[in-house]
């Protein structure tokens, strides 16, 4: 059976009969939204700003590669980001918990573990935003937040808000959840500073491409190889992402024949999840790759992904944190 995503974005008709419950969802995220912003419920400032990178949509927009090309540019702009996030899939018995390349995505979740490595920021995860961010100010020398996702978690309070949309599957039958995939409702982009496009984009939407590096390997990250080796070959495709045919047009763009292997997302691997009984190369995301290093073999590789934004963007981004930081000398 496919997955219900599978029927947001095929517009099944069977999908009309969630619709009561959509509307009970849809009507459930107006009155939370609303008592936040009437004070009934609270919503705490932090002592640094914090940039919010989320979705109004479920599943795999391409944020946490934009988490990573923000970090970036705020390093070479003189600022120290660090990022928090809730730790989706992390099973530690305490909470908020900091993060290192090394830690164990079992106890923290993937996602967190990618982050770190990949930014070499000071990370902190936990379902608390509020004491997350507090937590990692205490424990860090950063001057700014970086938020992945948490765009509905209005107890925090924030100063910039990015919203990123996938610009091939966009909002679905535009039904909230069950019926679709939204969480929120589309007029919701209004609201924000910067909506950002994973694809095609039009109007107010900065368009993002990603760029798929050279496969590493799981065992040794410092050994690579061109995606062209792998032309015309027949590989395993592995992903356990929300959006895992992004990830398998990226590879058949490149001319390899994929055996494909769907897992949910935030997918806890195996050894035998990825052994497959022959000598085919296995690809995957970088995202599942922090989960299958523990048990990889010689023929395992991950593909990681950068960002390019335009000029556009990082002027408008560059007003934004102006207005709402202190700019490093």
């Amino acid at each position: 059976m496919k997955r219900l995503d599978y029927y947001w974005y095929a517009r099944s008709p069977w999908l009309l009969l969630l619709t009561p419950l959509s509307l009970v969802f849809r009507i459930v995220v107006w009155l939370r939204r609303n008592a936040y912003r009437a004070g009934l419920l609270r919503s705490q400032r932090v002592a640094l700003p914090v940039i919010i990178i989320g979705n109004i949509t479920v599943g795999g927009t391409g944020k946490t590669p934009l988490v990573i090309w923000l970090a970036e540019y705020l390093q070479e702009k003189g600022y120290h980001p660090g990022i928090i996030s809730r730790g989706y899939g992390g099973k530690a018995s305490s909470w908020p918990q900091q993060v290192r390349p090394d830690s164990d995505p079992a106890m923290v979740g993937d996602e967190a573990v990618l982050l770190a490595g990949a930014t070499g920021c000071p990370m902190a995860v936990g379902p608390d935003r509020v004491a997350t961010a507090t937590a990692l100010i205490k424990h860090s020398e950063c001057d700014v937040i970086l938020s992945d996702d948490g765009l509905q978690h209005y107890a925090l309070q924030r100063d910039i808000e990015i919203i990123v949309i996938d610009g091939i599957r966009r909002f679905g039958t535009g039904f909230s959840i069950p019926a679709g995939p939204m969480r929120e409702p589309a007029k919701r982009l209004k609201q924000a500073d910067l909506v950002v496009i994973n694809g095609l984009g039009s109007g107010q939407e900065h368009v993002m491409r990603m760029r798929p590096g050279d496969a590493h390997s799981l065992m040794d990250s410092s050994i690579r190889r061109p995606l062209d080796d792998f032309r015309a070959q027949a590989v395993h495709a592995v992903a356990g992402i929300g959006n895992p045919e992004r990830f398998f047009q990226s590879l058949e763009q490149h001319g390899m024949q994929l055996d494909k292997h769907v897992f949910p997302d935030h997918y806890k691997f195996t050894a035998t999840d990825i052994r497959f009984g022959d000598d085919k190369p296995v690809i995957m995301t970088e995202k599942d790759a922090v989960k299958c290093r523990y048990f990889a073999s010689e023929n395992d590789w991950y593909i990681p992904v950068t960002v390019q934004m335009s000029a556009d963007f990082c002027q408008r981004l560059d007003e934004l944190l102006q207005a709402t930081t202190s700019v490093p000398a």
